[in-house]
């Protein structure tokens, strides 16, 4: 019993402070009447690159014990993107955890994580639920180009014509 109240209290203390980092409530918007459930808005500025904001619209059910798992992020250049914000960012290709919501006390998260693209100098923000839901994990990608800011940087080598990009791209 005690190690099911030490699992729980910490289930608790972990969703608090998943809250905190859920960002500014920007709008709340009703699904009906007898849905009892909404799409809240929410900003954030990415924490180490503060020229990026983001708006995430995840639906909240008060009356349950745990969210639904859709989600979706649009992200946008709202100021400078310098060169050192680039250099301070995790550039492994998972990328790191810049917003995180609890959905539920059973340990269900939103997330929101930036992945650097270096190959086309692109912010990329792919926000997820840690729980699967009806086979599928639900996800929303968002990008922000660094092109016309201060930390772009050309690319190595210029690709020849018709060479890997033009490739990929024919591949569609």
């Amino acid at each position: 019993m005690k190690k099911l109240l030490a699992v729980c209290g910490a289930c608790a203390a972990a969703a608090a402070s998943l809250t905190g980092c859920g960002g500014e409530d920007v709008a709340d918007v009703s699904l009906g009447i007898f849905t009892f459930k909404d799409i809240k808005l929410n900003a954030f500025v990415d924490p180490l690159v503060p020229g990026v904001t983001c708006h995430v619209a995840s639906i909240e059910s008060p009356l349950s014990l745990t969210d639904p798992s859709e989600s979706a992020v649009s992200c946008k250049q709202t100021g400078e993107i310098t060169p050192e914000m680039i250099a301070r960012i995790d550039k492994s290709a998972d990328g790191e955890v810049v917003f995180a919501k609890s959905k539920s006390i059973f340990l269900k998260t939103l997330k929101i994580r930036r992945i650097f693209d270096a190959e086309n100098q692109t912010l990329m923000y792919v926000s997820y639920s840690t729980r699967e839901i009806s086979g599928s994990f639900q996800h929303s990608l968002s990008t922000v180009p660094l092109w016309r800011t201060a930390a772009w940087r050309e690319p190595a080598a210029p690709q020849a014509q018709g060479g890997p990009q033009q490739e990929r791209f024919a591949q569609f």
